[in-house]
């Protein structure tokens, strides 16, 4: 996945209520702009941070444009890390096209956000008429408290596990079920659920594996031209 265009670069000054973010551009000028990411973004959001910004093109927008990069250190040396948690879709769509992860390919058919379980919508819904369908969700990470070592959630998500719950409930009726975690920090080189941020999470998890549901984790590469998954990572215990 390739930006859309060329990113700007800025100076972090703060980020709060969650969304926003103010950032000082090389002309010295402030501005405000979207974050999207609803998480504690936990080392990444430094003030005096490097960080650099996607614009929409869209003047009418009240923040036009959003938060995408940040340079940073998460005990593996500095480092470009992604921000925004809408990346891993289209990163994901663009894999499935390819046939880039062994276990998700040969599906002829691919559909985004199908509504199934509790009022909810499954990012990715895998069909092939000679075998089960693949219900597919994926999280994207971008959590490193110890170097190499990516883990998720990094804040309370209820939500989460609710998809974890789902995903069991769609392995009982025999069809596939596969959460897909999208880590977009290039240094990880293992994935962990970070049982000690979310219990709950973490209970939902290995219920969930412990039902057939599968467990993947996938880092990207990521660059100021684009973001793309790059490789497996194992999933330990931490």
């Amino acid at each position: 996945m390739r930006f859309d265009s060329t990113l700007i670069p800025a100076t972090l000054a703060r980020r709060y209520k969650r969304f926003l973010a103010d950032v000082v551009l090389p002309s010295g000028d402030m501005m405000t702009v979207h974050v999207a990411n609803p998480g504690a973004m936990t080392g990444l959001d430094r003030p005096l941070s490097r960080v650099w910004l996607s614009d929409s093109g869209n003047p009418q927008r009240k923040y036009p444009y959003t938060w995408e990069l940040v340079e940073t250190d998460l005990g593996s040396g500095a480092e470009i890390v992604g921000v925004n948690t809408g990346q891993p879709h289209q990163l994901v769509a663009d894999a499935l096209e390819a046939g880039l992860i062994p276990e998700l390919r040969g599906y002829p058919t691919i559909r985004r956000e199908v509504k199934y379980g509790e009022s909810s919508r499954v990012d990715f819904l895998l069909d092939d008429p000679t075998r089960r369908a693949c219900y597919l969700e994926i999280k994207n990470v971008h959590l490193m408290r110890k170097p190499r070592l990516a883990e998720f959630p990094d804040c309370v998500t209820v939500r989460g596990a609710k998809h974890l719950r789902e995903l069991a409930a769609m392995r009982a009726t025999g069809a596939r079920a596969v959460m897909l975690f999208v880590i977009q920090i290039p240094s990880a080189e293992r994935f962990a659920v970070a049982r000690d941020i979310d219990p709950g999470y973490a209970s939902a998890f290995d219920r969930a594996r412990a039902l057939g549901v599968e467990m993947l984790a996938w880092r990207c590469n990521v660059t100021l031209d684009g973001i793309e998954i790059a490789a497996p990572v194992p999933i330990v215990d931490g």
